[in-house]
């Protein structure tokens, strides 16, 4: 069977991403083939594929899809013609791919191949910071970056039903609805206000429990500066670049502040804890307090322009690449 993929051969910008055609890989034991009908485009993919996070290249990136099973290696369970989705395994930029079968999950029926792509990585990251990284109580004040982004769109609608008071943050006005829309009590427009004046301001100067940043370089002064004494910052992403070095000694003094470098592949690393997740975000979904916004969605045939889009914060929510 033939397939069409994408590959880097050496590190660069969008076009780098080589298009080709060669034969689908069989399952080996403990595999799984699937036609995929739908790839997920994340920032991650960006960051491996202009060698930000190196590679050994060449490589096929991306990290998630959705698709039917069309066939299974020995030892595997799942039946040919299931429908089934996964994050976190690299590889995702291919009409057909092989993946170790316990790292893909069913798809319930009530959830299309395209919103299951779009929603596993972003999804099950936004479940581990609000469930598990910190766990999100009642009352807290909870600060999301990139607030109208796939991630910052599912946290905001999270931490709210978990009863946190949510302060979004975006990068331009015009982005500012769609923060409010997807659950953020208030918004901050970064290149307008002050996050730090706006959060003391609505904690009455205590400050926020937890910020979740994505963005990086930007960021990462003012979501230190705006936490409560012993709050933490989860910095998960780096839109922006590489946050610098950060001084120990930065953390301590009054404040006694905590710092946390997370990743998707660490929380859901067994395969009970990928249960654990996936089900938890369709449970949420399916009952409508998650909603997941309809993709944008670009040819998987060009994908160099999908990754331009993404990288001048040209899109809001999630991106996928079709194939066929």
């Amino acid at each position: 069977m033939l397939r069409t993929v994408v590959r880097v051969n050496q590190p660069g910008g969008p076009d780098a991403l080589t298009l080709m055609q060669e034969e689908a890989p069989l399952p080996g034991p403990g595999e799984v083939q699937m036609r995929q009908t739908a790839i997920g485009l994340n920032f991650i993919d960006v960051y491996q594929r202009s060698g930000l996070y190196p590679m050994p290249a060449p490589f096929i990136p991306g990290q998630e899809g959705a698709g039917v099973v069309t066939a299974v290696g020995p030892g595997v369970a799942l039946a040919v013609g299931a429908r089934v989705a996964y994050a976190g395994v690299v590889g995702a930029y291919a009409s057909v791919r092989t993946l170790p079968a316990e790292r893909v999950v069913l798809v319930p029926d009530a959830i299309a191949d395209e919103l299951a792509a779009a929603m596993m990585l972003k999804g099950m990251t936004a479940e581990y910071l609000v469930r598990r990284c910190h766990e999100v109580k009642p009352g807290e004040l909870v600060v999301v970056h990139a607030a109208a982004g796939g991630v910052g769109q599912l946290a905001c609608q999270w931490a709210r039903h978990l009863g946190a008071t949510v302060v979004g943050v975006v990068g331009r006005r015009e982005k500012a609805q769609l923060a409010r829309d997807s659950g953020a009590h208030h918004v901050v427009v970064a290149a307008e206000q002050s996050l730090v004046d706006e959060v003391r301001r609505l904690s009455e100067g205590r400050g926020a429990d937890v910020v979740y940043d994505s963005v990086g370089k930007d960021t990462l002064d003012a979501s230190l500066d705006c936490l409560r004494p012993r709050g933490l910052l989860v910095s998960f992403g780096q839109s922006s670049g590489m946050p610098p070095p950060l001084a120990l000694a930065r953390l301590g003094g009054p404040r006694s502040l905590y710092v946390t470098r997370p990743s998707l592949h660490a929380w859901v690393h067994s395969r009970a804890e990928l249960e654990a997740s996936s089900t938890a975000l369709f449970d949420v979904v399916s009952r409508g307090i998650v909603r997941v916004r309809p993709p944008t969605t670009f040819p998987l045939a060009k994908v160099a322009e999908a990754h331009r889009a993404l990288e001048a914060r040209q899109t809001t929510g999630s991106v996928v690449l079709l194939p066929h």
